[in-house]
């Protein structure tokens, strides 16, 4: 997207005469426009976001990724935007920060400021599909925040209309989690009741950057870009790393595309929770960012994939003992690869 050519003109002209931006708060000052017209002249560029420095860093460091050597980074608003190559492509790299709020306040600002002609988000997450095991890298083709509640009055139940539900603001079709089938002191498999009641999952609103403005629209499950995911089934014979210090997993880890991933501002270590996730909604990839990157895009009409590697089960379960803390660096070295090897497939 970036600053339109008139939008530049505008400011520069204000600059000329005299009508300051610079130390204005919300404002863009002279030097740092300047910059990023700059930038934008050798774009159009993939955008990669990345949650935290963890995840970030095996990228930083490895030989497919070259910083540009006149300007290799960008400091606004608080974030860093990293400009390089990666293979044969222009990139732009960006670190979030934990949560959906992080995750969509870069988005928005990569795709405001810059020039940009795709998205590629990763990282790693919980696993919710037993199938499946860490070290695995999944390519869901649909996101959905599973973090949006209507919390409903103890005592009404699925068929009472929900508060505000007429005027559209809330739904029932997606379905909700009833806190009393989680009792401990379920007797013959009947519920008691539990003064939590239900929570019902609802859609985001979203005002696309071609509707009309404020004038709302509802997603909840977001599809990934369909050429993307095409090229992503190239990658799924790619070798992953499969040990760290001498401790291996049962099985070399692999790249699998699957239907669905959920994020919400939840870390999920709970098996009741991760099973009912999976169960409900078909969910392998659980995380805390990427539906937010999947929203932002999805608003902006930008193609948008995301590469999210597991590196513990939700909840525990499996053969593995301290999976998180163990295998959070083979995930995210497996996750950069997998960027890697389709970003190299995407520009042949």
């Amino acid at each position: 997207m970036g600053l339109s050519l008139e939008m530049v003109l505008f400011v520069h002209f204000l600059v000329l005469l005299g009508i300051g931006i610079n130390g204005v708060d919300g404002s863009i000052s002279s030097s740092t426009l300047r910059k990023i017209d700059r930038i934008n002249m050798g774009g159009p560029y993939l955008a990669i976001i990345v949650p935290n420095t963890f995840e970030m860093n095996p990228l930083l460091q490895s030989s497919s990724f070259v910083p540009d050597h006149k300007l290799p980074y960008l400091d606004f608003s608080g974030r860093r935007f990293r400009i390089g190559r990666l293979r044969n492509e222009k990139v732009i790299v960006v670190m979030t920060g934990l949560s959906m709020l992080n995750a969509g306040i870069a988005t928005q600002l990569m795709l405001s400021l810059f020039k940009v002609k795709g998205v590629l988000h990763y990282g790693i997450a919980g696993n919710a599909n037993p199938q499946l095991q860490i070290g695995d890298v999944t390519i869901p083709q649909f996101w959905a925040h599973t973090g949006l509640w209507n919390w409903q009055r103890y005592g009404d139940g699925p068929e009472d209309e929900l508060a505000l539900e007429s005027n559209g603001d809330y739904t029932r079709e997606i379905g909700y989690l009833r806190f009393s089938d989680y009792n401990n002191s379920t007797q013959c498999n009947i519920s008691s009741e539990n003064l939590l009641n239900n929570v019902w999952f609802q859609p985001e609103e979203i005002f696309p950057v071609d509707g009309v403005p404020e004038q709302r629209h509802h997603a909840f499950w977001v599809p990934v870009n369909d050429h993307y995911f095409a090229v992503a089934e190239r990658v799924q014979g790619l070798r992953l790393g499969g040990c760290v210090n001498g401790t291996c997993l049962p099985r070399a880890p692999m790249v699998v595309r699957v239907e669905r991933g959920i994020s919400s501002n939840t870390f999920v270590d709970n098996r009741a929770y991760r099973e009912l996730l999976n169960s409900k909604f078909n969910a392998t990839a659980i995380d805390m960012e990427t539906a937010a990157v999947a929203l932002v895009c999805h608003q902006q009409n930008m193609p948008f994939i995301a590469f999210r590697s597991l590196s513990d089960l939700a909840g525990g379960g499996s053969a593995l003992s301290n999976e998180a803390s163990l295998f959070t660096a083979l995930a995210s070295q497996n996750a950069v690869d997998v960027l890697i090897s389709f970003t190299s497939l995407l520009s042949s």
